[in-house]
This record gives structure tokens, C-alpha cells and sequence, in this order.
């Protein structure tokens, strides 16, 4: 290679680092305000969140430290124990039959027309834009035991008046049923989309074969969108065992604490504690027990990259 190639490519090399450094400036200089409001919101709290945790701290008196009192009390407190067993229940009513009415929801949109199949989306999706308190008013009129629209119902063909929001042993379905309405929407809209990537030329192929729809679902539709699975599996899991305003305004808790989820628990003892440090410990084992609980869905349920 002569001197004159050396010193061209030499340049060429400068050039393109020096517009790769202008690119990094630029690229940060974007990110700024977010990555600040992500520091002064999220960061700082969650450092200073891990500070007060070891504290015994009001709003009322200095922080006192007393190392990992906070923690045993919590995890001594058979109440919070009882939230969390609590919140894997309603998990378990709330995600499978959400993802199940959202598959078969998805798999009727795409098989229909373009136009008809607008209107269904923008039917699922209405109750996600609807608050949860507005949410929870609407389903205590309905659950209401005189003059509830479902008693009314049952009352047409003979079934006694049900208690659903006041008897424990029916307390938390009531809750999961508008849980599971409020979760739909954005559930099978990201059910449709991937099932409107899977490419068309896998059904074909398995219509050519002789394959019926349960065969091209198990063996097409449901791998193919096994990292969409995973990602509604989590998500799913992480929004249900936080539910905080059902609960809240339906039943505050009750009856009995049969509706007490762990969210509701922690808010309760920051209401009416006064030792902060106490609930600022329950979160933070909370949030150990959802990284705990997504760690092992990832790793026993792989995600695999799409091969087209």
C-alpha cells in the first residue's frame, strides 16, 4: 500500500469518527431530558426508597437506623404473607382466562373482514381507556345485592341473591372478572399484531397438507408466538398482583381481608403507620418477589428468535 492510500484511508478513518462523535452528541443530547427525569423520579426515589428501609422514619422525627429490623417485621407479619399468597391467587384468576379470551378474540379479528374487524378492535379496546375507578363504580352497581344487575339476572331463573363483594368466599372473583375486562383490550390487540406477522405462507402450506385449525393452531400460530406469550405472561403477572384500585374503591380490603392485596397492604400500613420505614421495606420485598417470579418464568420458558 503507497503513502498516498495510507493517508486516504487515514482521513476516511478520522471523517468517520469524527461523524460517529457528532451522531453520540446528538444522541444523547436527545435522551437528556428523559434520562434526567428518569434519575430525579425513578433512580434517586429507588436509592433513597433502600436508605429509609433501614430506618425507623416518619414524617414526624429523624430517620433512626436500625438496620434489617424493617425487613423481619415484615416478613414475621403473617398478614403480609397472607397478601402475597393472595396475589398469586388472583394472578391465577386473572392472566390464563385473559390470555385465553384474548387469543380466541385475536383469532376471530383476523379472520374476519378488515372493516368488521376494525370495529371489533376498537370494541376490545374501549374498557382500557376507561379508569379503573369508573371501572370499579360500574361493577359495584352491578354486583349490588338488592339492586344489582346480575342478582336481577339471576333472579330470572330462580337463583337467590349473592352477596359477590360481600362474602369473602366471592369477594376476589368479583374483583378478577373487571380485572380481566380492563386487561383485554391491550392483550389481544398485541395478539393481533403478532398474528398478523406470522407469514401467511405456514398456513398454506399446512391447509395443503389437509391441516384443520387446531393443527394449524398448536403446531403454526401458538409457536410462532411464543415471545409474545412470554412478554403478556409477565406483564400480565407483574399488573395483577399490583392490582390497587379495585380493590380499593369495590371493597377497600374487605370482607375480612379477603381482597387485601399487596399493594392495598402497603398503602394501608403507609396510611396508618407510623413507621414508614415499614412499608417502604413491604415494597421493596414486593418488588423482589416480582423480579424472583419473572426471572424463573424467563428462564423456564425460553424465548426464541423468529426465523422467518
Amino acid at each position: 500500500m503507497t503513502t498516498a492510500e495510507r493517508g486516504v484511508r487515514r482521513q476516511q478513518r478520522q471523517r468517520h469518527d469524527r461523524y460517529r462523535y457528532r451522531d453520540t452528541k446528538l444522541a444523547l443530547l436527545m435522551l437528556a431530558p428523559v434520562l434526567i427525569l428518569l434519575g430525579i423520579f425513578v433512580i434517586w426515589p429507588a436509592f433513597y426508597a433502600g436508605f429509609l428501609s433501614f430506618q425507623d422514619w416518619s414524617f414526624y422525627k429523624e430517620p433512626v437506623f436500625v438496620g434489617f429490623k424493617n425487613f423481619t417485621d415484615v416478613l414475621s407479619d403473617p398478614l403480609f404473607i397472607a397478601t402475597i399468597g393472595r396475589g398469586f391467587v388472583f394472578v391465577l384468576m386473572t392472566v390464563p382466562p385473559m390470555l385465553v379470551l384474548a387469543y380466541l378474540f385475536s383469532s376471530l379479528v383476523v379472520a374476519v373482514s378488515r372493516r368488521f374487524a376494525s370495529i371489533l378492535k376498537v370494541s376490545i379496546y374501549i374498557p382500557t381507556i376507561i379508569s379503573g375507578v369508573i371501572t370499579s363504580i360500574i361493577f359495584v352497581l352491578i354486583y349490588d345485592y338488592s339492586g344489582g344487575l346480575l342478582n336481577a339476572f339471576l333472579g330470572a331463573f330462580g337463583i337467590d341473591p349473592i352477596a359477590w363483594i360481600g362474602d369473602p368466599a366471592w369477594a376476589l372473583l368479583a374483583i378478577a372478572i373487571p380485572a380481566v375486562w380492563l386487561g383485554m383490550g391491550l392483550t389481544s390487540l398485541i395478539m393481533v399484531a403478532a398474528m398478523v406477522d406470522i407469514p401467511t405462507e405456514y398456513y398454506e402450506a399446512a391447509a395443503m397438507e389437509g391441516a384443520g385449525w387446531w393443527q394449524k393452531t398448536f403446531y403454526i400460530t401458538i409457536p410462532q408466538m411464543k415471545n409474545v406469550f412470554l412478554y403478556l405472561l409477565v406483564t400480565g403477572f407483574v399488573a395483577a398482583i399490583q392490582q390497587f384500585e379495585l380493590p380499593l374503591v369495590m371493597t377497600g380490603g374487605g370482607p375480612l381481608d379477603s381482597t387485601t392485596l399487596p399493594n392495598l397492604f402497603i398503602f394501608n400500613h403507609f396510611r396508618n403507620d407510623i413507621n414508614v420505614g415499614y412499608s417502604i421495606a413491604a415494597a421493596l420485598l414486593l418488588f423482589v418477589v416480582l423480579g424472583s417470579v419473572s426471572a424463573l418464568v424467563f428462564k423456564f420458558v425460553n424465548s426464541e428468535r423468529l426465523v422467518d
